[in-house]
């Protein structure tokens, strides 16, 4: 048998030279080191297939811990008949929910009230509240099952109540506090009447026969609830039971809040469910937003025992950055990377970064997103680009990719915490063919605004909040409810 002789020692560097052009050239796409592999068919929206019923969400009570199935409240919209009018509509709702924040930060600050009447109705941009990307859980209140949306940039909770002088459609029955014998009204001399400022943004008003404590909350979008204050019987499931929880009974009510009942606020003010449950929950809950808008779920924890989570990287957390005047949630931002390069700006470490699960799309100073946005359009080069749409103005036309390699984008925090966007968060489609694929992160007009990070770049994270620490925390996981 004739031994076989090694490559001749070009014909091995060749090799290695062609390999080496090809880790560098994908498709004609210059290769960084951290990027991620996005398949384009994660993105493909079933025309009509979503359920013309809100379903019931599940619950679980696990180690100390009450764990709620949390779902896009898409999923609770009846059918949709068409993806791209309503993926396009996502953004421009999602443009006044920034307002309403920035509204309601001014009105606390100054002690502004934003509308004192309660009968005078406010017009409605567009009409409806047009499915800005918020998620929903089911809890019992006064014994009846309600599919509520979860907010971290809203305090009071709030259902539709019978009699409604204006409501709009939701899919459980409307809420009727005169046939419950564990709920009491709220009066306008109480201390809770008093707390509605620091809530809504809004003083609370006296009505009369009884004295009752009526409020005000108005979204940016023209949407609104407003009622009375009342106490009820919470029930979060498995027999955790909320005794005399206040919330707001709304008599009138508009805007497409996606057939919900209402809201649960998870802000920090003393009327929301995190503090009325603190003795409970130690203050502490923890949510993972599913990947998809409909049919997967995430969850929502109530409680800080760890062992629930499935969490594949450990947890990281850092400092809520105090504010005394403005109950949310704010972080120190001191860095982003793209790749492996990290970004340069300014504005990193100066002025505290809202978080939130309300608010869609990342908003930073222009300083940085305009630094982030070189960086990434430098490592995604070689793909044909696509008109800005609305806020989002990094856009492509990925219709003639399978998959594409994306830019890894890292979010850093005071305390060496930090935020690894998954692979879905990064791009944002506005058209359903990838023939529109945008960054989704867009720049604020103005570099002392605050900055928010939003739930699309939250989506298979476990984040954290212990209200009580002061700290958030944040671990990749693959969110289920399972």
């Amino acid at each position: 048998m004739v031994q076989a002789k090694p490559p001749f020692p070009s014909k091995l560097l060749l090799l290695s030279l062609l390999v080496s052009i090809l880790a560098i050239f994908d498709n004609g796409v210059q290769c960084f080191q951290g990027k991620k592999v996005l398949s384009m068919h994660k993105f493909q929206w079933k025309q009509g297939s979503n359920s013309s019923t809100c379903l019931s969400q599940e619950t679980r009570w696990e180690n100390g811990a009450t764990i709620l199935e949390m779902k896009h409240k898409d999923s609770c919209s009846g059918k949709i008949l068409d993806w791209n009018k309503k993926l396009q509509k996502h953004l421009i709702m999602d443009d006044f929910q920034l307002r309403s924040l920035q509204s309601r930060m001014k009105s606390i600050i100054y002690g502004q009230n934003i509308d004192d009447s309660v009968d005078t109705p406010i017009p409605l941009t567009s009409g409806i509240r047009l499915q800005t990307l918020n998620y929903i859980v089911t809890v019992e209140l006064g014994g009846r099952k309600m599919t509520v949306i979860v907010d971290t940039g809203s305090d009071l909770s709030w259902v539709q109540c019978q009699p409604c002088k204006r409501c709009y459609n939701q899919q459980d029955p409307v809420f009727n506090p005169s046939t419950s014998p564990s709920y009491q009204t709220v009066l306008c001399s109480s201390p809770t009447c008093q707390s509605l400022q620091s809530a809504t943004g809004n003083l609370g008003v006296c009505g009369s026969n009884p004295p009752t404590c009526n409020y005000v909350v108005n979204y940016g979008d023209g949407s609104y609830t407003r009622g009375e204050l009342g106490t009820e019987h919470l029930d979060l499931g498995n027999s955790t039971a909320v005794n005399n929880f206040i919330f707001g009974c709304g008599r009138n009510n508009q805007g497409l809040f996606g057939g919900a009942s209402g809201l649960v606020g998870l802000g920090r003010s003393s009327l929301s469910l995190i503090s009325q449950t603190s003795a409970m929950f130690g203050g502490v809950f923890s949510y993972c937003l599913p990947i998809t808008e409909t049919e997967a779920s995430g969850s929502l924890v109530m409680g800080g025992n760890s062992s629930v989570y499935k969490n594949t990287t450990p947890i990281s957390y850092t400092r809520m950055i105090p504010n005394p005047q403005l109950p949310f949630y704010f972080l120190n931002l001191t860095g982003i990377t793209v790749g492996s390069v990290a970004v340069q700006a300014p504005s990193f470490g100066k002025d505290g970064m809202m978080i939130d699960s309300g608010t869609v799309i990342t908003r930073l100073p222009p300083s940085i997103y305009q630094a982030l946005k070189d960086e990434f359009v430098k490592q995604f080069s070689g793909f044909p680009s696509a008109p800005a749409f609305m806020i989002l103005d990094t856009c492509f036309n990925l219709s003639g990719y399978q998959e594409v390699e994306i830019p890894n984008i890292k979010m850093h925090f005071e305390g060496n915490a930090e935020l690894n966007v998954d692979v879905t968060g990064v791009f944002y489609f506005v058209k359903t063919d990838a023939s529109q694929v945008c960054l989704a992160i867009a720049s604020l007009s103005y570099e002392n605004e605050v900055g928010i990070i939003g739930n699309y770049q939250q989506k298979n994270q476990r984040v954290i909040y212990d209200t009580k620490g002061s700290m958030l925390g944040f671990a990749a996981e693959a969110c289920t409810f399972d």
